[in-house]
């Protein structure tokens, strides 16, 4: 990973030099207080809108969370229409995300691993119509059985807009929490009121953060 590439793309939970790295920490602390106290272990993150942060907050969240050396970590790039991880990373992967939900690949050969605990899958490739690939019955036994095989204890998905398209309306029955991301000065107030909403009806809302 090129520290620098990381702080330009204001990831500051890499190097920590950055005191806003301490409000990722303490959502860090927020996040493990609810998985251990009601035991789930996936947490979707998304937006009202594109261009909210959410994946920023997603790989800042999954780096503080895997500074905690007992816990095995998983953040996987489901944006498909604007995968984003890749770019971050200046990662550029052999394959991409539909093909490890179409099994055209290998766990291994579709994940990166930072560190001994923080495994990434970001697809370099967007995809024009994820909507029947996310939705469908085979990418959930599909994820099911790569957490599984990665012993993770929390599989964090960076997801689609919700009030874009049905990408990621389709997708949350396989999340047990979602984190809602809202963007100061862009996302309005009845647009998070109408994502709130939804996430609260199907009790997955854990939370939502002002970027």
């Amino acid at each position: 990973v090129d520290a620098k590439r990381m702080a330009r793309n204001r990831i500051v939970s890499y190097e920590r030099t950055d005191s806003a790295h301490l409000a990722f920490d303490m959502m860090r602390t927020k996040v493990l207080r609810d998985a251990q106290a009601t035991g789930w272990h996936s947490l979707g993150i998304t937006s009202p809108t594109a261009s909210c942060g959410k994946t920023t907050i997603a790989l800042n969240l999954a780096l503080s969370l895997a500074r905690q050396e007992d816990l095995r970590i998983v953040l996987m790039d489901l944006d498909l229409r604007r995968p984003r991880l890749a770019r971050i990373l200046g990662n550029n992967p052999d394959f991409t995300t539909q093909d490890l939900l179409s099994a055209r690949c290998s766990i291994e050969g579709f994940f990166t691993r930072i560190g001994s605990n923080l495994a990434i899958g970001a697809s370099p490739e967007s995809m024009p119509h994820p909507a029947e690939l996310l939705h469908n019955k085979l990418t959930s036994q599909c994820l099911q059985r790569l957490q599984r095989a990665l012993r993770a204890d929390i599989v964090i998905y960076d997801l689609p807009p919700m009030l874009v398209s049905d990408d990621c309306a389709g997708f949350l029955p396989n999340v047990d929490r979602v984190m809602l991301v809202a963007a100061a000065e862009a996302s309005t107030i009845a647009e998070i009121d109408v994502c709130e909403r939804e996430l609260s009806e199907q009790e997955k809302l854990l939370g939502v953060v002002l970027n």
